[in-house]
Order: C-alpha cells, then sequence, then structure tokens
C-alpha cells in the first residue's frame, strides 16, 4: 500500500514540476538566466549579485547543476539537425524535469540510508513526499533547493565515515570535501547545517589522519577551482596566474560582508529573531510543525535543522526558502501521534494543508508570468513591456526577442506614475487596429501585464481614451494569483479575497494612445 501511495506522491511532484508556478525571480536570476545566456548566447540580465564591484554569487556551482544538462541538450539539439538556438522554454522545462529527477532521486535516497528502520523509513519517505514544499520548492531551480541536496548528502557521508571506522573511508572523505567546498560557493548559509553532525568527524579524523587528509585535500583543490571559475567569469579579460594570486574572486567572503551589514539586510527586509520558528517554520510544515515539538526523535538530522535555524536565526533577513533543508530533516525526525483518534486528525489536516498549499504556490502563484513571456516572445510588434504589480519575468525566456523589445519591471508603482510611463512609450492609436489583428503588422507595439486584481486600471480599461491612452486586450491567465496585492489594512479580509481570488488573472493589454494627423509612430 505504501509503495502505491509513494508512486502517487511521486506523479503529483512531477504534475507540479510540470506547472508554470513562479515562486520567486531568484529561481531564475541566481542560476538558469546566468548559465543560458553563456551557453546559448541568449540575450540576459544580469542581476545586482551578478554585477556589483564585489560580486556575491558564484557560478561555480550553476554549471554542474545548470550547465551540464543545457550543454548536452544543445549537442541533442544539434546533433538531430535543428538550426539556430533551443527554445529557451524548451530549456525551461528540462531544468524543471532535471530538478524532479534530481530531487526523486537523491532526496530520497539520502532519506532512505540515514534512517535505518524500515517502519520509520517508510513513513518519512511518504511525509517528505506528500509535503507541498517538496512539490514545489524542490522543483524549481533555487540554490535553496539544490542546498536542500547537499545538506542530506552531507549527512549521508558523515553517518558512513563515522558508521565504518574499521574501514578505509579515504573516498567518502575525498567526496565529503568537494560536496562540501560546493555547498559553501551555492549558499554560505550551508555550514550552519553541519555545525553540530560535523563535531561528529573531529575524534573520527583525530584516530585516521589518512582520511583527514583526503578530505582536506579535496576540499583545498574544489576551491581552487571554484576560486578559479568565479574569477575567469567576473574577469573582462582572459585570466592569468597573477589574477588568480592578486585579485582573485572570492564570493562567498564577499556574500558573507554583505550580509553582516544591516543596511544592506534593510534593502530586503528586516526581521525579528523568531521569524523562523514562529512564521517561517509552520508554513512550511504546517501540521508537521506540532510533531516537532510533541513528537521528536533525536537523530542527527534534527541536530542539523535545529542547528541550521539557530544560525539563520541570528540573520535579521528571514525568508522561508532558506529554511529549505530543514523540511525533509524534520519530516524524517518525527513520529505521528500515538492516539489512533489523533493520528487521524493529523494525517487529514496534513493532506488539507498541503493540498492547499500545493495548489497556491505549485500552480497559481504568479502563474501567468512564464506563460506571458511566451506570449509576448510570439508578438512580432512588441517593442516595448511594461510589468505592473508582478514578480520580475526571465527575460531570457523572450527567445531574442529581447533584442528589440525592452522590458520594464515597475513593480508597485503608483497607479497616476504608471499612466504617464505609458504615454511616453504609447504608439499611436488607429481606428482599424481595433476591429482586427492588423496591429501585429505595426513595427512598434507597447504592452501592459497586470494582475486582473489591479481594479485601479478598471477606470481605464473600457477604451474610452481616457487620458488620451486605449487598452485592448489581446492576452489573459486564470491561473494567477497576485498575493503580493493583499491589503486587508484599508480593504478588509472578505474584499481583499474577493478581489485577489474571485478576479485571479494575469493580463496583457496593447496600449496605444491619441495622436495628432500625420504623428503616427
Amino acid at each position: 500500500m505504501w509503495r502505491r501511495t509513494y508512486l502517487f506522491l511521486v506523479l503529483v511532484r512531477l504534475w507540479f514540476a510540470l506547472s508554470p508556478s513562479y515562486l520567486h525571480p531568484d529561481e531564475n536570476f541566481q542560476g538558469p538566466e546566468v548559465i543560458a545566456g553563456q551557453i546559448f548566447k541568449y540575450p540576459v540580465r544580469h542581476t545586482w549579485e551578478f554585477t556589483s564591484e564585489n560580486p556575491i554569487r558564484s557560478v561555480f556551482p550553476l554549471w554542474p547543476v545548470y550547465g551540464l544538462p543545457m550543454l548536452l541538450l544543445r549537442w541533442l539539439w544539434i546533433g538531430n539537425g535543428n538550426d539556430g538556438e533551443i527554445p529557451p522554454i524548451a530549456v525551461f522545462w528540462t531544468l524543471r524535469v532535471l530538478m524532479f529527477v534530481v530531487g526523486f532521486v537523491l532526496e530520497d535516497w539520502a532519506i532512505y540510508e540515514l534512517i535505518r528502520s524500515s517502519r520509520h523509513r517508510r513513513l518519512a519517505v511518504l511525509l517528505v513526499a506528500s509535503s507541498y514544499v517538496t512539490w514545489t520548492y524542490q522543483t524549481h531551480t533555487f540554490s535553496n533547493s539544490i542546498e536542500s541536496l547537499v545538506v542530506a548528502w552531507c549527512l549521508v557521508l558523515i553517518e558512513r565515515i563515522v558508521g565504518s571506522p574499521q574501514e578505509s573511508t579515504v573516498l567518502a572523505s575525498t567526496v565529503l570535501g568537494i560536496v562540501a567546498v560546493f555547498g559553501v560557493f551555492n549558499r554560505i548559509t550551508f555550514p550552519a547545517f553541519l555545525l553540530i553532525p560535523g563535531l561528529r568527524l573531529l575524534p573520527y579524523y583525530f584516530k585516521n589522519p589518512l582520511s583527514f587528509v583526503a578530505i582536506i585535500t579535496a576540499g583545498l583543490f574544489t576551491t581552487g577551482l571554484a576560486i578559479a571559475l568565479d574569477t575567469a567569469f567576473y574577469t573582462p579579460h582572459s585570466i592569468t596566474w597573477s589574477d588568480l594570486i592578486h585579485n582573485p574572486v572570492l564570493t562567498p567572503l564577499n556574500n558573507l560582508i554583505y550580509n553582516l551589514d544591516p543596511a544592506n539586510l534593510a534593502k530586503h527586509g528586516l526581521h525579528p529573531w523568531y521569524q523562523h520558528i514562529l512564521v517561517n517554520l509552520p508554513q512550511l510544515l504546517g501540521p508537521g510543525a506540532l510533531l516537532l515539538f510533541t513528537r521528536p526523535q533525536l537523530s542527527l538530522r534534527l541536530y542539523s535543522a535545529i542547528s541550521g535555524i539557530v544560525v539563520l536565526s541570528i540573520s535579521k533577513h528571514q525568508e522561508a526558502r532558506f529554511l529549505l533543508p530543514t523540511v525533509p530533516l524534520i519530516l524524517s525526525s518525527v513520529r505521528l501521534p500515538k492516539n489512533e483518534k489523533l493520528a487521524r486528525v493529523w494525517t487529514v489536516s496534513w493532506i488539507i494543508f498541503n493540498f492547499i498549499f500545493g495548489a497556491l504556490m505549485g500552480t497559481y502563484h504568479q502563474g501567468g508570468v512564464i506563460p506571458a513571456q511566451v506570449f509576448l516572445s510570439k508578438q512580432p510588434d512588441a517593442t516595448q513591456a511594461i510589468w505592473w504589480k508582478t514578480y520580475s519575468p526571465p527575460i531570457w525566456l523572450l527567445n531574442g526577442k529581447n533584442e528589440v523589445l525592452t522590458t520594464k519591471d515597475v513593480m508597485g508603482l503608483e497607479g497616476n506614475k504608471l499612466l504617464v510611463q505609458l504615454g511616453e512609450i504609447a504608439t499611436c492609436d488607429a481606428p482599424a487596429d481595433r476591429r482586427n489583428n492588423e496591429y501585429l503588422k505595426e513595427k512598434n507595439g507597447t504592452y501592459l501585464i497586470a494582475p486582473l486584481s489591479a481594479t485601479w486600471l478598471d477606470g481605464y480599461l473600457e477604451n474610452k481614451g481616457h487620458d488620451g491612452l486605449r487598452f485592448r486586450e489581446v492576452w489573459r491567465y486564470r491561473r494567477h494569483l497576485n498575493l503580493d496585492d493583499l491589503d486587508f489594512g484599508e480593504d478588509g479580509v472578505w474584499n481583499t479575497l474577493e478581489r485577489v481570488v474571485g478576479r485571479r488573472g494575469l493580463g496583457i493589454w496593447r496600449v496605444t494612445r491619441t495622436c495628432g494627423r500625420g504623428k503616427r509612430r
């Protein structure tokens, strides 16, 4: 029975992996977009993490995770006799499937190996497989998702090393050195999860110096390789040994220095020290958080999660996704209530919680952004696109269209200022364009992308020429929710939900303006 349940949950995970939800811009801007621009030469946009004087993001972990699959995909594309570049949306879905496969194999395998009791192992595997975090965050291209896998496998390697003192552990120590350095260059928060588990290695390496030499040698070599790749990426000319010695780019150090400055963290939002414990953890675990405090099972996995939560709670900027590595660690370290009735109640609440959050985060959360970019990439007249009240769109999905299409993200700009910007770039209105699709033959076109829940636009979308602007709806996508538009304080709870949920969706309007004769452009 549990095997059939597990296989069903794997299919659920695959379904969500193939859904176009958009959980956070970082899932594109901190990984795939950077490497896609290197391999396929798509015009891309590098965020401040990569363009600042002291860059804080390493490209070293991006190459094996995203670069190698992209290179293989390009090789297959060319090998099949296809001309031109691979459509970026094909690359996008390939990476989603890759994250599904990697998570399905490595995460579940790690849990299976870390738990010795077959009964507890089945429960742990089912809990992790039925978590909406596994369905959504772990199938998206987050550095946090990769961190979850790296933490789990470091724990596996530590168990192998410490649990087999009579055997040679040189190979396991070598692999641990490589994986640990990879984890640090992927996210500087990674060591926080190994503080307590790592203590178990100290007495072992004291008695086994050869294995200690192996982990140090592998770590130093991997560190050197990572620094060389980062230095080559961020140096405008071909690097030399002098660059590596005198001007190396140390992205983890830059990242640490940046995040130790409260002024920098204030730009991204400051949170109280208890944000992770009282808000983020329940948001990720739901009813599972109750078992953490009432039915914990002490293990190396739980100690790893605790050390990570404690260290990350010191930082004043705390996002829920920073705790992704703790989810499989905690869910594999809890037990169901002893009372059969309570166990059933908990199971039902667990299913309902993950069903709701799975649909919300895996299907509707900013779900129209990716399809909208695909639509714009096929609009021959699109030269200006303004995104309002949505997440920043990944421009590499425009399939080269961004060479002529200027994308501008105005975030939550005031409505009147939005109209001013649209008026400055809108093309002139032609009566014939309103009756058919003749506008597609135009050389220039301005598009507004905004959530349907933005009621401020309602008075301007009736095409009565308010302020000289006309809006023609050309596309809409209903499976889109804009949770950043929640305003309970001003609109009240019911009115807010009615607007955001009842009017869910993302729309695209072609914007024109009234011009005098002879002034059409």
